[in-house]
């Protein structure tokens, strides 16, 4: 109870602020809505409200903040709304065997765990060969480091569309390639760095020890800095699946995909529907968090078959 308690304050907090902030969010949506309805509302004209501040509106007409949390497609759903709409497109249709439906976001977080999958073991594989021939070849390390910082300065966004027209161009069909490999992009370099850390752990001390037991370089390795990077591996790691959906999901947007999370949130702004677009981003959220808790209980049966501490 002593770690829940300050996790449900925050989480308490945070719908708090969120509902507190849908009524100035929402006001001038209500107040059209109600002038279409043929109600009094002040100012009378959209135009003639643009030019009043929120609060002075809400100030105005006190009776339609209420009417603020309850619009068909508001600029922010309450909590209460998109928790409705997740469950409509994700629970509900499971119950009714429509769990992989079109319209279903277990289908759509399906599309889009694919390609992370896929992305990850990439980014994770570059990452990992990266470490070991920063650490063991100073060359690559003088070279090698530089760029792959660099690389993480240039924007995603604008990165997603070059790498989807290039792999067009070289013949490679499908949008699947494409999207793994931006998710690659964002994930390779917090396991790189992650494993450059850990596989640089080992303390001089110890390094002198194997070399008294005439150790080989492949031996220091694997008896010695291949284990002791082992927790620094896996804090990358759930960094990087992170990292590596996110990317998987700004690869679906300029693709003209018409199926995964990304295209959900996509179709939800061309057509107006911020619910959908809510609903897919908090499916992408227990999405990652579900996929970074795997990798913590897998870090933990590590640990404690290497019989170190879960929190080593």
């Amino acid at each position: 109870m002593k770690s829940i308690a300050p996790i449900l304050t925050v989480l308490a907090a945070m719908v708090a602020l969120w509902y507190a902030a849908v009524a100035p969010m929402n006001i001038r949506v209500a107040l059209d809505s109600a002038e279409r309805a043929g109600e009094t509302v002040t100012p009378a004209t959209p135009l003639a409200r643009q030019e009043v501040s929120v609060w002075r509106l809400m100030a105005q007409n006190p009776g339609q903040i209420a009417e603020g949390y309850a619009l068909d497609r508001p600029r922010l759903p309450t909590p209460a709304q998109v928790g409705q709409e997740l469950w409509k497109t994700t629970g509900d249709m499971a119950l009714d065997g429509r769990a992989f439906s079109k319209r279903s976001l277990i289908y759509h977080g399906w599309i889009t765990l694919k390609s992370t999958f896929w992305g990850f073991l990439l980014g994770t594989a570059v990452g990992l060969a990266g470490a070991v021939a920063i650490v063991y070849w100073r060359v690559v390390d003088m070279s090698l480091m530089p760029w792959a910082i660099i690389s993480q300065t240039v924007p995603i966004v604008a990165l997603a569309p070059m790498i989807i027209v290039l792999s067009s161009q070289i013949g490679i069909e499908g949008r699947d390639l494409p999207k793994a490999i931006i998710s690659a992009y964002l994930c390779y370099f917090p396991v790189l760095v992650g494993m450059v850390k850990g596989l640089r752990s080992p303390t001089a001390s110890q390094l002198d020890l194997l070399e008294t037991y005439n150790a080989s370089g492949a031996q220091a390795f694997w008896k010695l800095r291949l284990p002791a990077s082992i927790p620094y591996l896996f804090t990358s790691l759930k960094i990087g699946i992170a990292a590596a959906l996110v990317g998987t999901i700004v690869g679906e947007l300029p693709t003209g995909a018409i199926s995964g999370l990304g295209a959900r949130i996509l179709i939800g702004d061309q057509f107006g529907t911020p619910l959908a677009i809510w609903a897919a981003l908090f499916a992408a959220a227990i999405l990652a968090g579900g996929l970074v808790t795997l990798l913590d209980l897998l870090q933990r049966m590590t640990l404690r078959r290497m019989g170190m501490g879960a929190g080593a």
